[in-house]
């Protein structure tokens, strides 16, 4: 392994064979990190992490001519939470915050400028785009695509396979780029798509496979393609 002399690190601390620590990475008490996993410079790490094998953290962003929205040449580093696990496999971008007790399953991948709150599962394989936050206590299962300039409250499910979008106009140029906003306690079934800048309501259920064109109210069922309300009884608590 390889660790950089400026690294600060807490008591208690495993970290695998073939690992790169970079320089100014801070690393709290009892934690554990696996074979080859490089952490980039000037990340920090909480008390009681658990990183897997071949991760990377703190991952600087690239870009091309075609690109829209090009990175910018300085981002603040990655800041993990206490008692976070991320999978292995995984990789996580420099401009992200993760709240303690956060769960990031094996091949996931998180861009920069996300935050993520307290005790919130980004499941296997999924992905979050740039420019996203996601609050507390929220469940996002394996393979979801969250887009970039999305909001998800507090406490909302998403199951498996869900796609959402954020450009309306698909590369044409010229618009901003919006992506849904979740409302708190919402729940998302399988493969459902949701469509750019439309607003999913508080505490609203969608439905596997619907298609959402346009806002759910708050406490309502939507199923479908295109998704249409099934009942006009609320929710309730």
């Amino acid at each position: 392994m390889t660790i950089d002399p400026s690294v600060s690190m807490g008591t208690n601390v495993t970290i695998g064979r073939y690992s790169v620590i970079e320089a100014g990475v801070t690393i709290g008490d009892n934690v554990a990190i696996g074979y080859g996993t490089i952490v980039r410079a000037g990340t920090t790490i909480g008390n009681g992490v658990s990183v897997g094998d071949l991760t990377v953290l703190g991952k600087m962003p690239t870009g091309n001519k075609k690109k829209a929205l090009k990175p910018p040449s300085r981002l603040p580093p990655l800041v993990i939470g206490d008692g976070a696990s991320i999978g292995s496999n995984s990789v996580i971008y420099l401009g992200v915050s993760l709240g303690d007790d956060v769960l990031v399953g094996d091949l996931a991948s998180i861009r920069e400028f996300v935050t993520i709150g307290e005790s919130t599962i980004v499941g296997r394989n999924a992905v979050v785009e740039p420019h996203t936050v996601i609050g507390r206590f929220v469940t996002i299962q394996t393979s979801c695509y969250i887009t970039s300039n999305m909001l998800i409250e507090d406490d909302v499910f998403i199951g498996p396979c869900c796609s959402t979008s954020n450009d309306k106009y698909m590369g044409s140029g010229g618009e901003a780029h919006q992506g849904p906003i979740i409302r708190r306690g919402a729940k998302i079934g399988n493969n459902a798509t949701l469509l750019p800048g439309i607003l999913i309501g508080e505490r609203s259920v969608i439905g596997a496979g619907a298609v959402i064109t346009r806002d759910v109210p708050p406490g309502l069922t939507y199923v479908g393609n295109p998704a249409r309300p099934i009942t006009d009884r609320k929710v309730t608590e």
